[in-house]
């Protein structure tokens, strides 16, 4: 790399993109986004009003590795993406939680302040926490542990609906209040009596008709899933199913169950007009996956690099992001990204993703700008709103995001908006900046001010008077579905042809190959956040020893002994790193921590720390990704292993 102005870059970069754009037939210009710009409010708006703009669909984030088939579920049951129920920790009596690891995550999907503290207050009152996950993890080493086998959730939910549903157990009047489509769903859990999903799931069918009694009979009960349940190939199935449960148990939209936030700036609704709150509004060209919030599966970027036609990928934007680490295959995207035209970085340093662009711009740290936490407001356990003023000023050159966006777009002649209308006003000199933007929504939202009209009213004035926040109320409200499903009949759909159908494919996707007799899984460690803040050496300190977890059966089985280094292969990859015989796991699965393996990064920090890059195990080809979201298999994954020579 060669230093170069601001100046500099910005004319080059545009005059580049404005050629490929003049030139190329149909959209061209793509933007990844990686999990931190999620954690910005101006960050994935100005992008994705850069690419409406342009008319480009090539819109691509980190949630198509984690948690895209949430948000297509919820398409399904509500008619919306972003309508998400979060479990009331504060008043549930019984909280069922799968794939989920919140004191290591901190909550996901859930802003739940002191999370531990809050789970530890169940229980103190005399209720309870469960655990659904194949490995013995932080928080169900805190609770109680229901050990299942990898990627087969949808069983165990499947036969607890049986179980439910066969003794007459659910909560019929709260069923015909609030849904529509129970017979199908009855129909579908009737063909999974525990005793015939024992053998997939591994656990005892006693134990499970046990748990849907408990879930049926207890007053307040929640049920709550995470990264774990999502990155199996039945991600969206089950993210269906959780919600199924709360709703056949009584437990949706009530205390103490699965409630819906009903924050000050709607966010479900502000996406819906600027056409990010969709769910199949297009598909990719490779593939024909749906777009889940208007994004398409990264894992098949390097596919639409390469494949000629209307619509082919040439200049491509990484922001935030380290796809080459994250996505499945990443060898093929780096290579894929070397035949770019045009390739632009945003970020805080050289990656293995950006050390092949043709420009690293540097990023503002979330300490140095402003930020409001939009999209995260409906899924506080408290109702809450915060603005923060930066808290030191940008380093050396850095600049926001949306500062860059706004500049490259004056370039090539486009007005960053996903409206026609505030493309109009643009051109005549009528925009709004992210703060502006934010005040705006505040003042005309529920609890907004209205510019003076409503004594007491949010403002962005009265958040700067508070920095520490203002709690909005005690607890989360209840009775608030029915203004916000979409659908006619204001009910949610237990019936969606696209489930029942994906659900009837279950029986084919268990099918075991001896050449891989093991399950792979991934997990979440403390003190590291995805890889991207693997370069803080703070975060380093104190040595990590990265280790596969392998059952004491099957480190005997393969002649493998604590500390030694062995090869993980899958039909796609393989890797090797030393191995940590342990029994907090089920026996036949292999556990490795995500998001390392920086070795052929800029990041000297990150680089030191060694580890393997789990992702090389998956498979970036269509015909794997989950069919309704285009999430990567990232759970589950065939492997063997043995010992490395």
């Amino acid at each position: 790399f060669e230093r170069v102005s601001w100046e500099e870059a910005l004319d080059e970069i545009g005059t580049r993109l404005g050629r490929i754009l003049d030139e190329r037939s149909g959209p061209a210009l793509g933007w990844y986004m990686g999990n931190p710009g999620a954690f910005s409010y101006s960050h994935p708006l100005w992008v994705k009003a850069l690419l409406d703009a342009v008319g480009s669909p090539h819109w691509y984030t980190a949630s198509s590795q984690d948690v895209s088939n949430r948000f297509a579920a919820s398409a399904f049951l509500y008619g919306s993406p972003f309508l998400l129920p979060i479990p009331d920790l504060a008043r549930t009596d019984l909280l069922l939680m799968v794939g989920a690891n919140p004191l290591v995550s901190h909550g996901s999907v859930m802003s739940a302040p002191r999370v531990k503290d809050q789970l530890h207050a169940i229980t103190e009152r005399g209720g309870r926490v469960v655990v659904v996950d194949p490995r013995r993890s932080e928080t169900a080493r805190a609770f109680e542990h229901l050990a299942v086998n990898p990627d087969s959730d949808a069983w165990l939910l499947l036969s607890l609906l049986h179980v439910i549903f066969a003794g007459g157990l659910e909560d019929a009047l709260a069923i015909e209040r609030q849904a529509s489509g129970t017979e199908a769903l009855r129909a579908l859990a009737a063909k999974h009596p525990p005793e015939v999903t024992e053998e997939r799931t591994g656990v005892p069918a006693a134990r499970v008709r046990e748990l849907a009694r408990d879930l049926a009979r207890a007053e307040h009960a929640a049920v709550y899933g995470r990264t774990g349940s999502c990155l199996g190939r039945n991600g969206t199935l089950v993210s269906y199913l959780l919600d199924a449960l709360n709703v056949v148990t009584g437990n949706l939209d009530r205390e103490g169950g699965a409630m819906f936030g009903n924050p000050p700036i709607a966010f479900d609704k502000v996406a819906d007009r600027i056409g990010a709150g969709t769910y199949g509004k297009v598909r990719s060209r490779i593939g024909g996956f749906p777009e889940v919030l208007g994004a398409l599966p990264a894992s098949l970027m390097a596919k639409e690099i390469r494949a000629p036609g209307e619509g082919q990928l040439r200049a491509l934007f990484v922001s935030a992001g380290n796809p080459v680490l994250s996505v499945p295959n990443g060898d093929e995207l780096e290579a894929a990204m070397r035949e770019l035209d045009l390739f632009v970085s945003i970020d805080l340093y050289v990656t293995e993703t950006n050390r092949e662009a043709d420009f690293v711009l540097p990023a503002t740290t979330f300490l140095e700008r402003e930020d409001f936490p939009l999209p995260f407001l409906p899924l506080f356990t408290t109702p809450f709103v915060q603005w923060t003023d930066p808290l030191v000023e940008p380093a050396g050159e850095a600049r926001q995001e949306w500062e860059v966006i706004e500049q490259i777009a004056k370039r090539v002649g486009v007005v960053p908006s996903s409206s026609r209308l505030g493309r109009v006003l643009g051109r005549i000199g009528l925009k709004l900046s992210p703060q502006r933007l934010m005040d705006l929504l505040l003042r005309t939202g529920s609890k907004g001010d209205w510019f003076g009209l409503r004594r007491g009213g949010l403002s962005l004035r009265k958040l700067r008077d508070n920095p520490h926040g203002v709690v909005l109320a005690e607890h989360l409200e209840p009775g608030v579905l029915p203004d916000k499903i979409r659908h006619r009949d204001k009910r949610v759909r237990l019936d969606p042809p696209e489930i029942i159908e994906d659900a009837g494919r279950l029986a084919a996707r268990n099918g075991r190959d001896p050449e891989f007799p093991l399950r792979l899984i991934g997990l979440r460690e403390l003190r590291s956040h995805n890889s991207w803040m693997h370069n803080a050496r703070l975060l380093m300190r104190g040595g990590r020893v990265h280790a596969a977890r392998i059952h004491p059966d099957d480190a005997e089985g393969h002649g493998i002994e604590d500390g030694e280094p062995c090869r993980i292969s899958s039909p796609h990859g393989s890797i090797e790193l030393p191995a940590l015989v342990t029994d907090e796991i089920v026996a036949g699965t292999v556990a490795v921590p995500h998001g390392w393996g920086h070795q052929r990064g800029g990041w000297s920090v990150a680089r030191e720390a060694g580890g393997a890059n789990v992702n090389a195990l998956s498979s970036s080809e269509p015909e794997d990704l989950e069919r309704l979201a285009g999430m990567a298999h990232l759970n589950g994954i065939p492997v063997r292993i043995e010992l490395a020579s």
